[in-house]
């Protein structure tokens, strides 16, 4: 992909929406970003899952993480943890995504997102 100035912009404002998003109700790169740059930016299925991940390296969520700490909604023993088992889960997973076919990760992607939809709207 050539990057333009349209291009730029554009991917600037979907990590503005990601950003108010992911400090909002605590969602951004999955569920905001990969289907962005798949549908709007026409990045491969495969190309938006890691350029995504690479979003995580920086601190992009400290401000947020910090705002929250402060009031108080901040468990580091439980982040820790989860991020503890992020990081090994992250490796098996794109090993196994980048065996499969992009309609095949695509469908997977889908999938998933569906059924945590459904689980949110009919959460009690």
């Amino acid at each position: 992909m050539t990057l333009t100035l349209a291009h730029g912009l554009g991917f600037i404002v979907l990590g503005l929406v990601a950003g108010v998003f992911s400090g909002l109700i605590g969602v951004g790169g999955g569920v905001i970003v990969v289907p962005a740059l798949v549908f709007i930016f026409g990045l491969s299925q495969h190309m938006a899952e890691g350029t995504t991940l690479a979003l995580l390296i920086p601190p992009i969520g400290l401000l947020a993480a910090w705002t929250y700490y402060q009031e108080g909604y901040v468990d580091l023993h439980v982040a820790g943890l989860i991020c503890l088992g992020f990081f090994f889960g992250g490796l098996l997973g794109a090993r196994v995504a980048n065996h499969l076919s992009n309609a095949a990760l695509e469908r997977v992607f889908g999938v998933a997102m569906l059924l945590i939809s459904l689980k949110m709207i009919f959460a009690k």
